[in-house]
């Protein structure tokens, strides 16, 4: 589990700072501090379902935190209460948020804040759905 957690950090770091999108938004300075403006524009612009969805801003930031809460909830037992996860998840996202505005490696937006602790609030209650179907699998781990 520890191979896949690194592995899981070292493509959130990659797709987060230095991915071909981040050299494309490089050197811009923007923020939104409005919450859920870009959530419901991005809700409004909704033309059905495509495969791009996943990896936009809505979807896409809930799937990038959804293994956080899931990894720390596994192998971290002070970090299995939805609290501790939803603090990690809102801190990790704010730090994230404040080094691509500082290095201008886009915008800081705080929609991208809700969606990414919603995300990693999805993976702890995914871990505890799971370590209460199949507790063998996912109590092993220490």
């Amino acid at each position: 589990m520890y191979v896949c957690s690194a592995l899981y950090l070292f493509v959130l770091s990659y797709l987060l700072f230095f991915s071909h999108y981040r050299s494309a938004v490089s050197g811009v300075v923007d923020y939104n501090i409005i919450p859920f403006r870009s959530i419901v524009r991005d809700i409004s612009s909704y033309n059905g379902l495509e495969l791009r969805m996943l990896t936009d801003n809505f979807f896409g930031n809930i799937f990038a935190f959804l293994p956080l809460g899931f990894f720390s909830s596994l192998l971290f037992k002070r970090l299995r209460s939805i609290g501790m996860i939803f603090l990690l998840s809102m801190g990790v996202s704010v730090t994230v948020e404040l080094l691509q505005l500082t290095f201008k490696l886009g915008s800081l937006d705080i929609d991208d804040v809700i969606l990414n602790t919603l995300g990693g609030t999805i993976g702890y209650i995914t871990f505890k759905l799971l370590q209460k179907g199949r507790g063998y699998i996912v109590s092993s781990a220490k």
